[in-house]
């Protein structure tokens, strides 16, 4: 599971601000999901709506925000990709380029 860390607290137990965690959090999940398939294995990832659920039964405190899961593990030998994830945009539709 994949949690932020809303706000730090200081060896004095004051809270202590903490910048970008979105983005922080979002780079470095794609950054584990991008380690994990060299590995041969796969994952799913999974954001339910809402996700307070997993508070309790994680022990999460109130500074902690649960953001995604991510279950990961080895493929089905007979596993395959579906159709409709093979359908890619071209690249015109993804990329803008500006020049001077």
């Amino acid at each position: 599971m994949v949690f932020a860390q809303r706000y730090g607290v200081t060896a004095a137990g004051l809270r202590s601000k903490t910048c970008c965690v979105p983005e922080s959090v979002g780079i470095a999940t794609g950054f584990q999901i991008a380690a994990i398939h060299p590995a041969g294995l796969v994952c799913l990832e999974h954001a339910p709506n809402p996700m307070k659920f997993l508070g309790l039964p994680c022990g999460l405190t109130d500074r902690e925000k649960p953001v995604m899961i991510l279950p990961v593990g080895y493929p089905a030998n007979d596993a395959t990709v579906p159709s409709l994830a093979k359908r890619k945009k071209p690249l015109a539709g993804i990329l803008s380029v500006y020049r001077d």
